[in-house]
């Protein structure tokens, strides 16, 4: 009966999510204060319900439910316990829900979190998730059920979890992606409920921010954990292929990054609004096209769901309401939205204006790319295939005209600034990354490279001006310690998520420069010398696991006749389905990896094996840790706790007239 109770309470929250989108929003048109009040008691009992949903599928996989057809799918007795649990989104049904689940999660905390925002304004904002959550949990009841039964002929055991999902990466990749995907469609309520309003300003503007921040930093957890588990999970030694259903989710990071500096702009100066409102809805509906990609069998790849086309046509029907729908409501409504205030070309509004269109027409393209050959297909023009060269040729160029735009504007005033007051700074960080940069390709082994030279002096640029600027900003103060206390958790938050951008864009750099592969057969004994480091393969035995059977190379690592390393990659067999799937091993340093999988046996002496040598690969995920750190330090700044929320008029009416007392308005921060 468990399934049965999960598939009533998603009946029950599929009703509450109507709710949600009718009630609060034709109580703000009528000024009907109670209804507007059921916004927050309806979020509440959506995501309960969602939960005990969720829950019971997590159930049934535990007690190994096989009468469930999506257990039987994608588990198996002997799966160990804790990637039973994860199963529950090793599929598209349960993947779904784990995306609902988190939508509504959102919805809550938005309802918990925002009570310093007028009431009119939250009960908008609510509604629009309303709507969002009507629209996917319609998608899962009608398309996607996950408790569907297979009554009476149960099967004995499962199937088992793809093997490629065996891996502690499938533990937190899956829902710190979800978390961002999802997250950004908080700020798209805030852009529709702004729309719907009439009102968009500072306060608006920092009403969102925070959960920008958050969702963003969580799609950049989610990317680069994705991007390190296909680094050692597949053995290929690559951290980025470019591949469609990659680029569905770097798409909407891209829009996002665009986003946030454009939200900056929108709460400091007031400027941008329209821009700021586009993109705010193009964040969430690249997430959504991610989701079309992903989920709607147009695409094959390894990170896709193979599912029936027909829900695929759901969500495109889904996403072209929504898309369709709020660009509409924009055309009727932006061109009201007035900018005002001005600025200089030397200003820091200037420099994010152009990092924001930088990083947009570099989604764009992404977006080009991604799609292109599916329309040539669709419009019966042939086969066509866009990969990595297509990408390359333009990505680093423009992530480098972004990194050479942060080094000045991140020292740039609001409004104007005057040059000859930040330049000898300016010239300092210059100087600096400019001797790192011809002194440093000198030193690494291989060919010197003027592309790893320019790239270490943009990566160095950005981190050594995003430093320098903490010393330029407390340099007149009688206490430093002071002055650095006053700056606040956002200024910090954006110097970490500057240092970590430079730091990824120096490890992609310098690793795809010069990185060492080498393709081999080597015999039990023998060894290769690959960048300085000796790989002699000793042994190869075999070995069980919980639910498979390996052979395990010993691989012995030196340099200078010392030991560095002794390695042990493995070639698995599951022993449900009979899978085979490759595990690399890697002695992971700072400056530098070393990377060994194990290929196919070739004879009774000789296996293939490749074998990798990887510097400064670690810096990317590094750097993209430092990346999101910085945006969930940017959150925590008081003054997104304390904003100014004058209560809208008709609201204010209502609640004289229901003789109810309205909540007080909170002093604005003005730092």
């Amino acid at each position: 009966m468990i399934p049965e109770y999960g598939h009533l309470a998603l009946v029950f929250a599929f009703f509450l999510s109507l709710c949600l989108a009718v009630i609060p929003l034709v109580g703000t048109i009528y000024g009907r204060v109670i209804w507007i009040g059921t916004a927050r008691s309806l979020a509440m009992g959506l995501f309960i319900f969602v939960a005990i949903s969720y829950a019971c599928l997590t159930w049934s996989f535990y007690v190994d439910d096989f009468s469930v057809a999506y257990v039987a799918n994608h588990s198996n007795r002997l799966l160990p316990m804790y990637y039973k649990v994860c199963a529950v989104w090793g599929g598209h049904e349960g993947s779904l829900l784990l995306w609902v689940l988190i939508l509504v999660g959102w919805t809550f905390a938005v309802s918990q979190l925002s009570r310093n925002m007028p009431i009119d304004m939250m009960a908008r904002v609510l509604s629009v998730m309303g709507m969002i959550s009507f629209g996917f949990l319609a998608f899962t009841l009608l398309t996607s059920n996950p408790f569907e039964r297979i009554l009476p002929d149960v099967p004995v055991d499962g199937s088992d979890l793809n093997p490629l999902l065996q891996d502690p990466g499938f533990v937190i990749h899956p829902p710190m992606l979800y978390m961002g995907y999802v997250g950004f469609s908080v700020v798209f309520a805030f852009a529709i409920a702004a729309l719907i309003g009439g009102r968009i300003d500072a306060a608006w503007a920092r009403w969102a921010r925070p959960w920008t921040n958050t969702a963003w930093s969580f799609l950049t957890i989610g990317i680069a954990l994705g991007s390190w588990w296909a680094y050692y999970e597949l053995g290929w030694g690559g951290w980025w292929f470019w591949d469609p259903v990659e680029n569905a989710s770097f798409m909407p990071w891209l829009a996002g990054t665009a986003l946030i500096h454009s939200l900056a702009m929108s709460e400091k100066r007031g400027v941008f609004n329209n821009w700021t409102l586009l993109l705010s809805i193009a964040a969430f509906s690249l997430s959504l096209l991610g989701t079309f990609l992903v989920r709607s069998g147009v695409l094959t790849s390894v990170h896709a769901f193979a599912v029936d086309p027909a829900r695929g046509l759901f969500i495109l029907i889904f996403l072209g309401i929504v898309v369709g729908g709020s660009l509409i409501l924009y055309a009727l409504r932006a061109p009201v939205l007035r900018n005002e205030a001005g600025f200089a070309p030397l200003s820091r509004e200037a420099f994010l204006l152009a990092n924001s269109f930088l990083f947009t027409i570099s989604c764009c393209f992404v977006l080009l790319g991604t799609l292109f050959p599916l329309i040539a297909d669709a419009l019966n023009l042939g086969k066509f295939s866009v990969g990595e060269p297509y990408f390359n040729m333009f990505f680093p160029k423009f992530m480098a005209i972004v990194g050479l735009l942060l080094g000045v504007g991140i020292m740039l005033n609001w409004k104007k600034t005057n040059y000859t007051k930040i330049r000898r700074w300016q010239i300092s960080a210059f100087l600096f990354s400019l001797w790192l940069a011809s002194f440093i390709p000198g030193i690494i082994p291989g060919r010197y490279s003027v592309g790893a030279a320019v790239a270490i002096f943009i990566g160095s640029w950005v981190i050594s001006a995003s430093i320098i600027d903490v010393f330029r900003r407390s340099q007149n103060a009688k206490r430093v310690d002071v002055q650095l206390r006053k700056f606040g958790l956002s200024y910090y938050g954006m110097m970490i998520a500057h240092i970590g951008f430079g730091m990824t864009l120096l490890g992609a750099s310098i690793d795809s420069i010069y990185s060492d592969q080498r393709d081999l057969r080597l015999t039990k004994g023998s060894y290769v010398e690959v960048s300085g480091y000796k790989f002699q393969l000793v042994d190869v035995s075999r070995l069980r696991g919980p639910n498979y059977w390996a052979d395990r190379g010993s691989v012995i690592v030196s340099k200078n006749g010392k030991e560095v390393a002794r390695l042990k990659p493995e070639k698995r067999s599951y022993m449900s389905g009979g899978n085979v799937m490759t595990e690399a091993s890697i002695d992971a340093g700072f400056f530098r990896d070393l990377y060994v999988s194990l290929g196919n046996q070739i004879n009774s002496t000789d296996w293939a094996v490749r074998v990798y040598y990887k510097p400064l690969v670690r810096w990317i995920w590094l750097g993209s840790a430092l990346m999101a750190l910085g945006g969930f330090i940017a959150i925590m700044d008081k003054r997104y706790r304390r904003v100014n929320v004058p209560q809208n008029e008709t609201v204010k009416t209502a609640l004289e007239e229901a003789a109810v007392e309205p909540e007080p308005n909170v002093a604005a921060n003005n730092t």
